[in-house]
């Protein structure tokens, strides 16, 4: 694996398949947090499909608890478990797996996401498997770090292009044209490309300078992202709903979630905080 060729997507479904190649394990799968889940974006072995679209909450299921414990956890008895909770029954069980080890893949002390290898039947799992495991995400962590120190060095030695104001909103425009198009698909693979997109386009915008005390980190979860990102364009609620595929409620909804997240009494003020943070160009 390489960090220079391709995606973290593609570092992802690298690694499972090294996972895969590696251990005695028939079925594995893995992905990234994002929006602090960990969305599985590779599977491999699998028999059914019952583990598409399966999102891993941090302290929830077997990868919730080794994400908080940023140590390897293993289950040879999945479905009486009384160690984990039982949210991803639906996923795992619908797979028919019985055995599952989850390891999480640690970037400078903090979880960036999660490798599992199942087995359908009762496994006891040793250091001879999971050694070459851990190994796996070990790699993938050295990999995302070396990733990371390299756009950040980018970042510092590119300067911002300066935009004019027509520009600057025909961005904006676009931005939230994106999202409207991301909220609507199904296929995962290319509303990730749409997402990179977006953040290529967040690179186009300079920093709103900040003169009082240092923006708090702020996630906006997906939705509350779109209809911000409509908001931040002049689009009314009703616009919104109807751009979005939402009822008017909902919008109010998510808008006053983001809002309240972004400490903000208006949805004007929340767009300028958001954009100060650097979610919204």
């Amino acid at each position: 694996m390489s960090v220079q060729a391709g995606t973290a997507q593609e570092l992802v479904a690298d690694g499972v398949r090294e996972l895969a190649r590696r251990t005695r394990f028939p079925v594995a799968f893995g992905g990234l947090i994002e929006d602090g889940e960990v969305a599985v974006t590779t599977i491999v072995g699998n028999r059914t499909r019952h583990l598409d679209g399966l999102q891993v909450r941090p302290e929830r299921g077997l990868g919730g608890r080794a994400m908080i414990e940023l140590r390897p956890r293993m289950t040879n008895n999945y479905r009486n478990s009384q160690q984990i909770t039982h949210d991803y029954d639906l996923f795992v069980l619908g797979e028919g797996l019985r055995t599952l080890l989850a390891l999480p893949i640690v970037v400078a002390g903090r979880p960036r996401g999660m490798l599992y290898a199942g087995a359908w039947e009762e496994s006891q799992v040793g250091g001879v498997t999971t050694a070459p495991a851990m190994s796996v995400a070990q790699r993938m962590a050295t990999e995302l770090q070396i990733r990371d120190e390299v756009e950040r060095r980018l970042r510092e030695a590119s300067p911002v292009p300066s935009l004019a104001a027509p520009q600057r909103e025909d961005l904006r425009e676009s931005f939230a044209e994106l999202r409207s198009i991301a909220a609507g698909l199904d296929d995962e693979t290319l509303r990730s490309r749409i997402m990179a997109v977006e953040k290529r386009l967040l690179g186009f915008v300079e920093p709103v300078p900040v003169t009082t005390s240092s923006v708090p980190t702020v996630h906006l979860s997906p939705r509350e992202l779109d209809v911000l990102a409509c908001a931040a364009v002049g689009s009314t609620n009703g616009e919104i709903a109807s751009q979005l595929g939402l009822r008017e409620g909902t919008v109010k909804a998510y808008l006053g979630a983001a809002m309240s997240k972004l400490d903000a009494s208006t949805r004007h003020s929340a767009v300028a905080r958001a954009r100060r943070a650097g979610l919204l160009p």
